[in-house]
């Protein structure tokens, strides 16, 4: 366990984190081509999921573009944070980088619980879950404001003292372990990981439109999470994959903008000045309601 107090220079950091993220989406487009076998195999593979998945990719491209603008900016917040107000400025190591693993993916519990719960966060997070599918791709699907939300629950990372490179490459992990949860070819895994992880199985739940899972399984990494928080659901019941209403298109522009593109017309339309409020914060189930009355 020595390893895990060697001291680590912020460089050693950043340079493990594009190595985990240029790597792991080589591995990902694998394990993708992999699964398009199967569908082949399975008789599944249609000209809907090979427009999908080009969708989702494109989607990728798109995030990456913004991300490459904003970027710099979007670091630099974390560094001023970190240099001017950390309470400590803990040391880089093992130690410290799972510590900020664990802390991240609490904080990533409680990013994607909010996108849920408003207009405004779910205008972008309904993108990842408009697709019919699940499979790696669908990881890959981003909408335009995924870069901006995790800045205000992973902020307070820098101020406990954490470095602002071991909170990016904490955000690295738990994406990258996201990644494998979407796929339909595991089924379920051993009870003791089911019921301490994240799984393939808890993440269908989550991607689920059926009522019963509707809200559940925000977890990253830690299935305890939902369970501690009353969020959980073991899936038990096939799952129907989608949002309301569907989105019913491959084009991704049209993917990538929809939520916002719907969200303007609902407030654009809205009746009142406390409708259109109410379409930003409260959940999307509501504003759904509204219009099915």
């Amino acid at each position: 366990m020595e390893f895990l107090s060697q001291i680590l220079t912020p460089d050693d950091v950043w340079g493990l984190e594009a190595w985990i993220d240029d790597w792991f989406f080589v591995i990902a487009i694998a394990l993708f081509l992999i699964e398009c076998v199967r569908y082949v195999i399975k008789k599944k593979f249609t000209k809907d999921f090979f427009g999908d998945s080009v969708a989702n990719f494109v989607t990728l491209g798109l995030f990456i573009l913004i991300v490459a603008t904003v970027g710099a900016t979007y670091a630099g917040v974390f560094i001023f944070t970190y240099e001017q107000f950390s309470l400590v400025q803990l040391p880089i190591n093992g130690w410290t980088i799972l510590c900020c693993i664990i802390l991240a993916d609490l904080a990533y519990y409680w990013e994607h619980r909010f996108l849920h719960m408003n207009g405004f966060g779910w205008a972008t997070h309904t993108v990842h879950h408009s697709s019919p599918h699940f499979n790696i791709s669908v990881a890959y699907r981003h909408g335009p404001m995924d870069w901006f939300f995790p800045l205000f629950f992973h902020l307070p990372l820098a101020l406990i003292g954490f470095h602002p490179f071991v909170i990016f490459l904490a955000e690295i992990v738990v994406q990258v372990f996201q990644t494998l949860l979407h796929t339909e070819t595991v089924k379920k895994l051993p009870r003791p990981i089911e019921a301490i992880f994240n799984t393939p199985s808890h993440h269908r739940v989550h991607h689920a439109t059926n009522k019963q899972y509707l809200d559940k399984n925000y977890a990253g990494i830690f299935i305890i999470w939902d369970k501690m928080f009353g969020t959980f659901a073991e899936e038990k019941e096939p799952v129907n994959y989608g949002i309301y209403p569907k989105l019913n298109s491959v084009n991704p522009i049209k993917v990538f903008f929809s939520g916002y593109v719907k969200l303007c017309q609902r407030l654009w339309n809205a009746p009142s000045w406390g409708y259109r409020w109410n379409l930003l914060v409260k959940s999307p189930t509501w504003a759904w309601q509204q219009e099915n009355k």
